[in-house]
């Protein structure tokens, strides 16, 4: 990890916590040991994964609602068991996705000024895997797809509008930790509890592209693609339980470019990047450190900017949307901490002085709230970049979504809910089948002893 004091204009980047009073408090967030960031944000909204005591729950809250939440909060409650992981569609920000124990992913459309009452029914329902789906990821630059991973060890991509996984990568040999999307979603990167990383083109007939061993212990690790510099970075634990992290060529998996220790603590590191900026954040669970670096297209291709300090460990965190920011104070990043009960928004902020001018170095052009290309042209072959829009002051965001129109998918009998419903029913089947082949021997005596007597007369 270099230390070296380097020329930087985010060297003296620094976070700023916002007052109590600027916080979301009273939440109840769920106590689910998964291994989830449990908050989401869109540029109107945040969800978090809420406490319930029977099924799944998620609060989704104005960013206007500020202080103490109500204890009657609305809520989406239409999920038979917890909700694992959710995300909201980048563009189309009235959907969000969640993901479940109960093995389903669900759609639901949220107002813009976040839940006015409980909402149970969603606009759609993607039926497939097996068993819990722990993650999932919207497309960056194809409308309404959408990838999902499961404890079944496979990952779908569906088209969430038509209902229908298109395709399904399996050959993972264990749970299945994180996805990422590359800049254009022309593949997407996993890393699994079978401690390897690997490189997926799901279009493809042979989809799992390359695979290399990653990170050697056995917590959880994690991997996000680092935007147009087509690089991987990968956290995770070594053999002696230390954190340690890893930059990878996709191209080229036979060994990562850099592998380096970070510390000794137990908590799983939760990366994020800023493509605009190339600043990478890690933040540990359990932590109340966020520490942050250059990624650079050279060797050592990471340099240590600063760290941002906290007595409060953090318990899950998400990156408010770029369009979201605000550029009048050189805000190039803004997260939702959670910790305890509260939700807290940190700005990291590049100092400047002397000019009220919009700071074009700092915010070049980033990823709109357009979609490059449809569901269909992506699902037959077709690769787009994000397309681009300013984010110099002034710019308004578009007055309608991208379209949904969802087709209803062909029913299917519900299946269990959970993996304790899954070995009730096994047992269940199993009583049944011995039942059966009683009945079956029964039946086949009863025939033995009547032809004998028939064979008597």
């Amino acid at each position: 990890m270099s230390r070296i004091v380097r020329s930087s204009k985010y060297r003296h980047v620094f976070g700023t916590p916002n007052k109590k009073e600027n916080c979301y408090d009273n939440l109840k967030i769920t106590r689910s040991a998964w291994d989830s960031n449990f908050v989401k944000a869109s540029r109107d909204n945040f969800s978090v994964i809420w406490e319930s005591g029977g099924g799944g729950a998620v609060a989704v809250i104005n960013y206007k609602n500020q202080g103490k939440v109500s204890a009657g909060l609305p809520l989406i409650t239409g999920h038979k068991a917890p909700v694992l992981d959710m995300y909201f569609n980048p563009f189309n920000e009235s959907l969000l996705a969640t993901a479940s124990e109960d093995a389903y992913v669900k759609i639901w459309q949220i107002p813009r000024e976040g839940l006015t009452k409980n909402m149970d029914e969603p606009v759609q329902v993607l039926s497939g895997h097996k068993r819990k789906v722990g993650t999932a990821n919207f497309h960056p630059t194809a409308n309404n797809v959408l990838a999902t991973s499961s404890t079944d060890l496979s990952v779908k991509v569906w088209d969430i509008e038509k209902g229908e996984a298109r395709n399904t990568v399996e050959g993972h040999g264990d749970i299945i930790n994180a996805v990422s999307w590359n800049y254009d979603g022309s593949t997407f990167a996993t890393v699994s509890k079978d401690k390897k990383l690997r490189v997926i083109d799901p279009r493809a007939g042979t989809p799992i592209v390359a695979e290399a061993e990653a990170h050697q212990g056995v917590k959880g690790s994690r991997v996000i693609f680092l935007g147009r510099k087509n690089k991987m970075f990968s956290v995770g634990f070594n053999k002696t339980s230390e954190r340690e992290y890893s930059i990878w060529d996709p191209a080229n998996l036979s060994a990562p470019l850099l592998s380096a220790s970070i510390d000794s603590s137990s908590g799983v590191i939760m990366p994020f990047y800023d493509d605009d900026t190339s600043v990478l954040f890690l933040a540990g669970k359990g932590d109340g450190n966020i520490r942050y670096f250059e990624i650079v297209d050279e060797n050592p291709y990471i340099h240590f900017l600063s760290e941002y300090k906290s007595s409060t460990p953090q318990r899950g965190m998400t990156p408010v949307p770029k369009l979201a920011l605000d550029v009048n104070n050189c805000e190039i990043v803004r997260f939702l901490k959670l910790a305890g009960t509260l939700c807290e928004p940190i700005s990291f902020v590049v100092p400047r002085k002397g000019s009220d001018a919009f700071q074009d170095d700092l915010y070049p052009d980033t990823p709109g709230p357009d979609p490059a290309i449809s569901s269909d042209e992506w699902f037959g072959g077709k690769n787009a970049f994000p397309i681009l829009v300013s984010m110099a002051p002034g710019f308004q965001p578009k007055a309608k979504d991208a379209e949904f129109n969802p087709v209803a998918a062909p029913k299917t009998e519900e299946g269990p809910a959970s993996e304790k419903e899954l070995r009730e029913a096994f047992e269940k089947q199993k009583n049944r089948i011995a039942y059966l082949e009683a009945e079956l021997l029964k039946k086949d005596h009863q025939v033995k002893d009547l032809e004998a007597r028939l064979a008597a007369k």
